[in-house]
């Protein structure tokens, strides 16, 4: 009998298939539906920082100043007040999406600064919440911020909020860091109790016709998975938070992949959307296919198993397969 059980923040999983943070998440029908399908732990949509924000409507007249000066730019900035569905509404979705669902249900905070985060990360957990995700999207445009002090505001935020709740806290992040190992050392000791990689930062575009800043959404394809298998595979072992990847799982191979890597759960939303939430069947279906055909009997078995532990110098090691791979291009077009 396989054994497609797997932990992650503490939390027993049935298998390592959980829906990331996105729109099917909004309402309990789907949540619904992603557990029948087999999903082992779903991640609530995020609640924002702006939607917390006592003073948002300041935060609106901010984000305006002085853009009357350039009427392009305005569209950079939506209005604020549409974000504002009140916090209250976020919290008793978290409760009946628990009271519905016998899988783990995670909540999410995005932002960056401190704020009200602690209130309503005690809110979501008397809620119901096994798990607190905090989304972190912040791009810093202030030339005059080091690296040094956005990472120390990372590391606050953290350890603030485990100060302030009991349940465990994942961190999902983003991939701009000069030094991610670092980093993750850094989230690690601050108490985050696991790492989920990583945040998709959507850009959005010109329409050069109405000279608009327009979103441009593009869902994931396999080929981004790659990246988070990377560092994955290099953080793996090196600190006690579990790892988990969220970003180019589609198939059951972008699975095994994850957890060879080193990852407790491999998280979806792109494949959701483009294929419907009955797709985790047919996901699951094709992992115990592959991992019978491969003579696997558990995914503990293969968790890290592709890591970069086992690698004396590492550094050396990317070096050597960043060669290799120009090489393998230079082979291919001089056999052509």
């Amino acid at each position: 009998m396989l054994d497609l059980s797997t932990t992650y923040l503490g939390l027993k999983l049935k298998n390592p298939l959980a829906a990331s943070s996105g729109p099917l998440c909004k309402d309990v029908g789907n949540i619904l539906k992603l557990e029948d399908s087999g999903v082992s732990a779903v991640v609530l949509h995020s609640l924002f920082e702006e939607q917390i924000n006592l003073e948002s409507n300041e935060l609106d007249r901010y984000l305006s100043f002085q853009t009357e000066s350039y009427a392009e730019s305005l569209s950079y900035f939506p209005d604020m007040t549409g974000y504002n569905v009140g916090p209250e509404g976020y919290v008793e979705h978290v409760r009946k999406a628990k009271e519905a669902v016998d899988i783990p249900i995670v909540g999410s905070l995005n932002g960056v600064s401190t704020g009200g985060w602690i209130k309503y990360a005690k809110m979501i957990e008397e809620a119901g919440a096994d798990a607190l995700e905090l989304n972190i999207y912040y791009l810093p445009t202030n030339a005059e911020l080091t690296g040094a002090q956005v990472e120390k505001m990372y590391c606050d935020l953290v350890s603030h909020v485990k100060a302030s709740v009991k349940i465990p806290v994942a961190v999902k992040l983003g991939p701009y860091f000069s030094a991610i190992p670092n980093m993750a050392r850094q989230l690690d000791q601050a108490g985050a109790d696991a790492l989920v990689l990583f945040n998709r930062f959507y850009q959005p575009d010109f329409d050069l016709e109405n000279l608009e800043v327009v979103p441009n959404l593009v869902l994931s394809n396999s080929h981004e998975l790659l990246l988070r298998l990377h560092w994955v595979a290099l953080l793996y072992g090196s600190i006690q938070a579990d790892l988990a990847i969220t970003g180019g799982v589609h198939t059951a191979e972008d699975v095994v992949k994850s957890m060879m890597a080193g990852a407790r759960v491999a998280m979806m939303t792109s494949a959701l959307l483009r294929h419907g939430s009955d797709y985790v069947e047919t996901l699951q279906t094709n992992l115990v296919e592959w991992m019978m055909d491969h003579e696997y009997e558990s995914i503990q078995q293969m968790q890290g198993s592709m890591s970069a532990r086992s690698v004396a110098e590492p550094a050396a090691f990317e070096r050597a397969n960043y060669m290799k791979v120009l090489s393998s291009y230079a082979l291919k077009t001089a056999a052509r």
